[in-house]
């Protein structure tokens, strides 16, 4: 009985002294569960898991180098492996999209900026493309032979007075397409007025760039903006080619969820074209396609839109109303350069608009300078006076009350409108203008104040 009862004690200490032994393994084991690489950082190089933004890049690389070695093949097929690495890019960093939607202001969707895809670089496009842009010689030869001539040879001389923070960057990589729409949010804006040729066609220092519209569309809506359509002035342009372009493109981008419509105020949702050049087809073939009684009428068909034509001379006015367009834009960011862009005038063409049922959208800028590419034409240059030009702006756009202002530029750096992040320079040909004393960013916080600004004052308006 004795040698039973120091068995059976030996055994349940056996148990207990194993069943502890176990517990503790298992909380080791659930130690090091939270120690995993996705929660602490240690399975990436440098913590890429808490850096969602820099495994982006890393991923990128490889792309960047593939696209390099296939510089030379199929430009269609490059494009939609662009289009394949930015879907899966933007699925592994929509959590840091969400965080960044606390921090960023919402949206403006009645702020709409232009916005430019065609730059190129090596990289991504097999050459530099419009960062090395020709000097224009005057039409006046006996001016043209006073001033230089040739073209800018990137990087470090590129066709711009200022440079670009992210340098002579392609716009089809997109590492740079999300940081475009990362600033763009930033500054409040809501819509981007992307410029448009049909497919196979280009302006003439550029390169075809229709197949980066679902790019463009996709990073757009991670980030909450809206895209709509800056048609340019393509070779034979006229009513029947605009009828076309006009299906091609609700056809085929009518359905993305960024893809804008501007509730009218009879409450239809419609798409909205910018048409830039409008005066130079004449008014007549414009009615054949605007008017309800022309021969290629795009009025109630499923192809109706808002369709907003270029105002540069007073004239213009009466024609654009003939043509059956919409409304008038002004575009250039040049007070004085046009009847249209005269700051004083706004207010005169507000009227006329309001009297005509035409939409005015006045086109604001933060400055000009386009003598990188026009060396002849320091006489258009505006000083941006450290942000006050961009703000006398818009002061002068929200006092005739507009539906809809619109920005030039986001990136035309060509003609020195640009917001975007630009940083100082330095060459051993040229120095670039900065923003200094403020910095790189300070165009997308003056926007961002004067689109909370606008948004205050037109609840006022209504009521």
């Amino acid at each position: 009985i004795l040698n039973y009862d120091i068995m059976a004690r030996f055994r349940r200490r056996t148990c207990i002294i194993l069943l502890l032994f176990i517990l503790f393994i298992c909380s080791i084991m659930m130690a090091l569960k939270t120690l995993r690489p996705d929660r602490a950082g240690f399975g990436d190089p440098f913590g890429l898991g808490l850096l969602p933004e820099l495994q982006q890049r890393t991923v990128l690389l490889n792309s960047k180098q593939n696209s390099l070695n296939r510089a030379q093949g199929d430009t269609v097929t490059r494009v939609s492996n662009l289009h394949s690495i930015a879907v899966n890019t933007m699925k592994a960093s929509m959590s840091s999209v969400k965080k960044l939607e606390e921090e960023l202001s919402s949206p403006n969707y009645n702020f709409h900026i232009f916005y430019y895809t065609w730059y190129g670089n090596p990289q991504f496009d097999g050459k530099y493309v419009h960062w090395n842009h020709p000097l224009l010689p005057h039409w006046d030869p006996k001016i043209a032979n006073n001033y230089p001539k040739g073209r800018h040879n990137p990087p470090e001389d590129i066709g711009a007075n200022f440079y670009p923070e992210l340098g002579s960057y392609s716009s089809k990589d997109p590492t740079v397409i999300e940081a475009h729409m990362k600033q763009m949010r930033s500054a409040s804006t809501g819509v981007i007025v992307l410029s448009w040729y049909p497919p196979g066609m280009a302006d003439e220092n550029g390169e075809p760039t229709d197949d980066l519209v679902p790019v463009v569309l996709d990073y757009a809506h991670k980030y909450n903006l809206k895209v709509t359509f800056h048609i340019e002035p393509y070779k034979d342009r006229d009513d029947r080619s605009m009828y076309h372009n006009v299906k091609y493109i609700i056809d085929k981008y009518g359905s993305h969820p960024a893809f804008y419509r501007h509730k009218t105020s009879t409450g239809r949702l419609l798409p909205l074209f910018y048409v830039y050049d409008s005066y130079v087809t004449i008014p007549e073939i414009w009615a054949n396609l605007l008017t309800v009684s022309g021969s290629q009428s795009i009025r109630n068909t499923p192809y109706d839109a808002l369709f907003i034509a270029l105002l540069v001379e007073e004239r213009h006015k009466h024609d654009i109303h003939r043509s059956g367009f919409d409304g008038m834009y002004t575009y250039f960011a040049t007070n004085g350069f046009s009847y249209g862009s005269s700051h004083h005038n706004w207010a005169s063409l507000k009227a006329f608009c309001d009297s005509n049922n035409l939409m005015f959208i006045p086109s604001v800028g933060p400055g000009y300078i386009d003598t990188s590419i026009r060396p002849w034409n320091n006489h258009n240059t505006r000083n941006r006076v450290n942000g006050k030009y961009y703000e006398t702006a818009f002061s002068a756009a929200l006092l005739v009350r507009p539906e809809i202002i619109s920005i030039t530029s986001f990136n035309e750096w060509h003609e020195g409108t640009q917001i975007e992040k630009a940083v100082p320079k330095r060459t051993g040909q040229v120095v670039y203008l900065d923003y200094k004393p403020h910095k790189p960013n300070v165009y997308l916080e003056l926007t961002q104040k004067w689109s909370e600004k606008y948004r205050k004052e037109q609840e006022q308006w209504l009521m």
